[in-house]
C-alpha cells in the first residue's frame, strides 16, 4: 500500500532501522533518532541491487521523493546506472566549480606574476576584479560564447576607455589561451572580437631624437641593472625590434656566423613567446655590433633555448616591464623613452640619412602600405640595402656613444 503524508510524518522511531514502503522501489528508512527519515529508492542494474538516496523528510517531500524516483526510472529505461550518473553530475558539477572563469584567470594570474613587477601585477588583478568578474567570474569558461564575451567588453567600450578595452581584450584572450593549453575549453571566443569593438586612436610611442642619444648611452652604461638587460636594450636600438619580438628570441633563429636573425612569424604562446607582430617570418640582419652582443650572450645564455631567459623560469622569457623599468631607472620618463620608441629614433635618423622610406618600413617590419608607398612586391625585401643600413646604423650609434660629432646627410645612404 503506498504511503501517505500522515504515515510519514507520523513514523516513530525504532531500536532499529526499519524501511516504510512506497512503490515502485521507494521506500522510507526511520531511524533510531526522531526526525531521522531518509528517502531511499531500491532497484536492480546489470543484474545487480542497488541503493539510491534521494534526501531527508521533510526537506524532501512524499511528492518529491516520488519525482526523483521516477526520473531515476527514466534513466534506467534508457539503460543509465542512476548511482553512476549522479556520481557523473557531481563530478561535472566539481570541474565546473573548478573552471569558472574567475578560478582560471586567477591561476593564470599566479603563473604570470612572477614575471611582473609587483605594482603591474596588482593592476592587472583590478583589472580582471573590476572588467571581467563581475560579468563572467562565476560562469563556467567552458560555455562562455562569443557573444557573451563581446557584450562584457561592450561594457569597457561604453565608459570609453578604448586604451583600457584593448587591455582588458588582450588579458581575457590570454586567460582563454591558458584555459585551451590546460584543457579546459578548446576555442578562444575572444578571436576576432577587435572587429566589433572601437578602437583608440594611435598614439606614437614615446621615444628620443637621435640627438639624444649620446645622452642615452651614458645612462645606459651607469644604470644599475644586470648585463642582459643593458643588452637587451642596445638590440633593442640596434635592430628595431619590438620589444615583445626581441624578449623571445631564440638560439635556433639566430646566425651569428652569416649576421642573420630570421624572426619567427608564431612562437610558443604559452610560454609567454611573442612572433612577429604581424604573423610573418621577418628577417633582420645583423651588423658587427649587434653580432658582438649577441655573442656575449651566448656565453651566458648559450646553453639555453632562449637569449633573454627569465631569471626566476628559464623556459620563459625576460618579463615585459624589465626594459621599461630600466628605463625609468635611467631617468627617463614613461612619456619619454619607451623600449618600442628606438623604432621611432632610428626611422626618424635614417630618413636624415637619405635611405629609401620602403626600406626603412621593411625593416620596421610593415604591413604593406600602399597608400604611402605605392604597390610593391612581397619578394622584393631590399636585403642588400637593408644590410649596408643597419651597418651604418650602427656605426652612426657608435659614434653617437662615443661623443663624436654626428651630422646625418640627405643622400649618404647612396655612398
Amino acid at each position: 500500500m503506498p504511503l501517505t503524508d500522515t504515515a510519514v510524518r507520523r513514523a516513530p522511531p525504532g531500536e532499529k532501522p526499519y524501511k516504510l514502503a512506497d512503490e515502485k522501489g521507494l521506500f522510507l528508512l526511520v531511524g533510531a533518532k526522531p526526525g531521522a527519515l531518509y528517502w531511499r529508492f531500491k532497484y536492480r542494474f546489470a543484474g545487480k541491487e542497488k541503493l539510491l538516496a534521494l534526501g531527508v523528510y521533510p526537506e524532501v517531500s512524499l511528492k518529491l521523493a516520488r519525482q526523483k524516483r521516477d526520473e531515476a526510472r527514466r534513466l534506467l529505461d534508457a539503460g543509465t546506472d542512476p548511482s553512476e550518473a549522479r556520481r557523473t553530475e557531481k563530478i561535472a558539477r566539481k570541474v565546473a566549480a573548478d573552471s569558472s572563469f574567475e578560478v582560471v584567470a586567477r591561476e593564470w594570474h599566479e603563473k604570470q606574476k612572477g614575471e611582473w613587477v609587483e605594482t603591474y601585477a596588482a593592476k592587472v588583478l583590478t583589472s580582471l576584479e573590476q572588467d571581467l568578474f563581475p560579468s563572467l567570474g562565476r560562469r563556467p569558461i567552458a560555455e562562455i560564447s562569443a557573444a557573451e564575451m563581446l557584450a562584457t567588453l561592450k561594457k569597457v567600450e561604453a565608459r570609453g576607455a578604448l586604451e583600457t578595452l584593448k587591455r582588458v581584450r588582450q588579458r581575457a584572450s590570454d586567460i582563454f589561451l591558458y584555459a585551451i593549453a590546460t584543457g579546459r575549453v578548446e576555442n578562444n571566443p575572444v578571436t576576432g572580437l577587435h572587429k566589433a569593438l572601437k578602437t583608440a586612436s594611435v598614439k606614437h610611442r614615446p621615444a628620443l631624437h637621435s640627438t639624444g642619444m649620446h645622452e642615452f648611452f651614458i645612462r645606459l652604461d651607469a644604470v644599475r641593472v644586470t648585463v642582459q638587460v643593458k643588452h637587451a636594450i642596445t638590440l633593442l636600438a640596434l635592430t628595431f625590434l619590438r620589444p615583445g619580438e626581441l624578449r623571445g628570441a631564440r638560439w635556433e633563429e639566430i646566425d651569428l656566423d652569416a649576421g642573420t636573425w630570421i624572426v619567427s612569424a608564431e612562437r610558443d604562446r604559452s610560454r609567454g613567446l611573442v612572433g612577429m607582430k604581424m604573423k610573418e617570418e621577418h628577417t633582420v640582419s645583423l651588423s658587427t655590433q649587434a653580432v658582438d652582443i649577441l655573442r656575449e650572450m651566448q656565453n651566458i645564455t648559450g646553453h639555453r633555448d632562449l637569449v633573454f631567459p627569465n631569471r626566476n623560469n628559464p623556459k620563459r622569457p625576460m618579463s615585459d616591464g624589465t626594459i621599461n623599468s630600466a628605463l625609468r631607472a635611467m631617468g627617463y620618463a614613461g612619456d619619454e623613452v619607451t623600449g618600442a620608441g628606438f623604432r621611432t629614433t632610428a626611422t626618424g635618423a635614417l630618413l636624415e640619412m637619405g635611405w629609401r622610406p620602403e626600406v626603412i618600413d621593411r625593416q620596421l617590419a610593415h604591413r604593406e602600405r600602399k597608400e604611402v608607398f605605392g604597390a610593391y612586391s612581397q619578394q622584393a625585401e631590399y636585403l642588400a640595402e637593408r644590410r649596408k643600413m643597419m651597418q651604418q646604423w650602427a656605426d652612426w650609434l657608435d659614434a653617437a656613444k662615443s661623443g663624436a660629432k654626428v651630422i646625418p646627410l640627405h643622400g649618404s645612404a647612396a655612398a
